[in-house]
């Protein structure tokens, strides 16, 4: 009997091992010490799960340099008055993000500025995400 039930135990452990585990990544590879507002223009937003990303194009030295941002996941920004008509191609933005710690053009939404001044939020984990005023 002790045979029989740790056979059983050790066929689970096996099976259970043979599955894949996905795990969720980090926020590891944003600088959460730093906050950086980032002025621009909309260039595409990405609705997608996992998570939401957005492009804009950010002008530095008079020449346009396409930076993209990480958001929360499509549930969590809706929850925090983020639509996807919010923000569109387009559309003059503020991003206020964590940087990449590598230093490449772009980082994680902590939240965006719209042009009239309405701030969106993005609800999600890191500190600082605001909702917008009215907001179902």
């Amino acid at each position: 009997m002790k045979l029989n039930t740790l056979s059983a135990v050790m066929a689970a452990l096996l099976i259970a091992s043979a599955n894949p585990t996905h795990a969720h990544h980090s926020f590891a590879v944003f600088d959460l010490s730093k906050t950086v507002n980032f002025k621009g223009t909309v260039k595409d937003l990405q609705w997608t799960n996992p998570h939401v990303w957005i492009r804009v194009e950010v002008l530095e030295k008079d020449k346009p340099v396409t930076y993209e941002f990480e958001c929360a996941a499509i549930a969590v920004l809706k929850r925090a008055g983020w639509m996807r008509d919010t923000v569109k191609p387009g559309d003059a933005i503020t991003v206020v993000s964590h940087p990449y710690k590598d230093g490449r053009p772009g980082g994680s939404v902590d939240h965006l500025i719209l042009k009239d001044g309405t701030q969106v939020g993005s609800g999600d984990a890191i500190p600082g995400a605001l909702t917008v005023p009215g907001a179902h």
